[in-house]
């Protein structure tokens, strides 16, 4: 029988400050309570703490929190972590469902398909894979990146799926039969963010030099943006491949999201937000710049959007900038990813906890 093991409630805020102390106490039956503590040396470059722990207890690992999604229904939260495995859990109280283990090394990035009960994870192993909410089953793994996977995009209701790699690639695949369609893009440098979106019939995507397989669903009127280490944001049409536009910013990009059929926005590197507009691209409509801190997301939310940033910011801008909120509680540490269900915002950040905000009206 396994001894259960207490810790102070708020042990993750305490280990984030430098020679910080958190309790911890464990009764093996039949032996007297063993009791101890953790104590925070110092923040590492990977802004991960170093944590030793008193006789009797040992650190293995500490792992962080990479990624998070919500179900279409509000229902269940899933998040992917540095240690290779993802979790599911209740979105309402953070109660753990189940356990997803299968990548080797980081999960890069994890998000739910429409349905609710499916999950999409890349991971720095290369390999994409599709699981079961419902029983942890890993369903699908896609073979074929030669590097890291960092993002996804799921293409309709998700009979195909797009990725986007260290490898310098975006690649279309067909779930149904586990295989890739196509190389849509070679870049030549990392893509560290893709986004599907539909684009206004204003809006030339070109036709395709081939004809497409019958297996592509739900391609065709795509647009695919990619956020790029090189500085440039790239926009294709999804099932012709052809270029709409390539923009250069001003430093890496980060991430990028549509706001509409000819608006996106994409963030980079040093803490610049560009809105563009896909018919005329050669100037963005504006720039939005908080601080120099790395754009980590976007999220089109309601009639504006939410970013978080590698200063521990994340705030909600309204239509035209004239309304701002901010979410507090990260402190310094990056914000990696935002999700949203109706009123309710939740955020993953580096010090490993997930946060949800409950908005009243705006």
């Amino acid at each position: 029988m396994a001894a259960p093991l207490r810790i102070q409630s708020d042990w993750a805020q305490a280990l984030r400050k430098d020679e910080g102390e958190a309790w911890l106490s464990c009764h093996p039956p039949g032996k007297p309570t063993l009791y101890g503590s953790l104590t925070c040396q110092g923040i590492g470059q990977d802004g991960i703490p170093e944590v030793t722990a008193s006789e009797g207890f040992i650190v293995n690992e500490i792992n962080k929190i990479t990624c998070l999604d919500i179900s279409s229904g509000g229902g269940l939260g899933v998040s992917s972590s540095t240690d290779g495995s993802m979790k599911i859990w209740q979105a309402s109280n953070g109660e753990l469902r189940r356990v997803l283990e299968g990548h080797v090394f980081d999960v890069n990035c994890c998000r739910f398909f429409p349905s609710g009960l499916v999950v999409l994870s890349g991971g720095m192993d290369a390999q994409l894979k599709i699981w079961s909410a419902e029983d942890a089953s890993c369903v699908v793994t896609f073979k074929g990146h030669k590097g890291g996977i960092l993002d996804t995009a799921i293409v309709d209701r998700g009979r195909n799926v797009v990725s986007g790699s260290r490898d310098g690639t975006a690649r279309l695949w067909d779930c149904g039969r586990s295989a890739c369609l196509g190389v849509i893009a070679d870049c030549g440098s990392t893509i560290n963010g893709v986004a599907v979106g539909a684009a206004d019939n204003s809006i030339n995507l070109g036709s395709p030099e081939h004809t497409p397989s019958e297996r592509e669903v739900g391609t065709e009127s795509k647009m695919l943006l990619l956020a790029r280490e090189d500085k440039k944001l790239q926009c294709l049409g999804l099932q012709s491949r052809q270029p709409v536009f390539l923009f250069v910013g001003s430093d890496a990009f980060n991430c990028c999201t549509f706001l509409s059929g000819f608006l996106l926005l994409a963030g980079t590197q040093d803490g610049n937000i560009y809105q563009l507009d896909v018919r005329s691209p050669r100037a963005p409509v504006q720039v939005i710049h908080r601080s120099g801190a790395p754009v980590l997301s976007l999220l089109s939310f309601r009639d504006g959007f939410i970013a978080s940033q590698g200063d521990g910011s994340c705030f909600i801008v309204q239509q035209d900038l004239d309304y701002l909120i901010e979410l507090t509680g990260a402190d310094c540490d990056p914000v990696f990813k935002v999700a949203t269900w109706e009123k309710q915002i939740y955020t993953c950040c580096r010090d490993g906890l997930v946060r949800r905000y409950q908005l009243s009206d705006l």
